[in-house]
C-alpha cells in the first residue's frame, strides 16, 4: 500500500525557513520523479517542483524559483522540501505526491504571518 506521510510545516515569519519531509513507503521510491504541491485557503491545487529520480534534476514554479529546495534520500525513501525567505503567499498545505500525479495524503499545512 502506498503511503506518503508529509511533515514539518508550522507557522513561521516572513522571511523564515522550514524544513518539509515526506516519508514514502509501498513503492520503489527511488524509481520514481517525486513533486510538491501546495493548496491556499481558498485557492486550487498548485503544483511547486519535481524532483527526477535519482535527484539530477529538479524543477521549480517561478513564484518559488531561488527561495525553495526540493531534494531526496533514496536511501531513506524520504523526500524534502526546503523553503526559505518565506512568504506569506506560501502559506498553504503542502503534499508529497509520485510524479506529478494527484495528491491523498493529509498533507502538512505552513502558515507564514507575523
Amino acid at each position: 500500500q502506498v503511503q506518503l506521510v508529509e511533515s514539518g510545516g508550522g507557522l513561521v515569519q516572513p522571511g523564515g525557513s522550514l524544513r518539509l519531509s515526506c516519508a514514502a513507503s509501498g513503492f520503489i521510491f527511488k524509481l520514481y520523479g517525486m513533486s510538491w504541491f501546495r493548496q491556499a485557503p481558498g485557492k486550487g491545487l498548485e503544483w511547486v517542483s519535481t524532483i527526477s529520480a535519482d535527484g539530477g534534476s529538479t524543477t521549480y514554479t517561478n513564484p518559488v524559483k531561488g527561495r525553495f529546495t526540493i531534494s531526496r534520500d533514496n536511501a531513506k525513501n524520504t523526500l524534502y522540501l526546503q523553503m526559505a525567505s518565506l512568504k506569506p503567499e506560501d502559506t498553504a498545505v503542502y503534499y508529497c505526491v509520485i510524479g506529478r500525479g494527484t495528491p491523498e495524503g493529509q498533507g502538512t499545512q505552513v502558515t507564514v504571518s507575523s
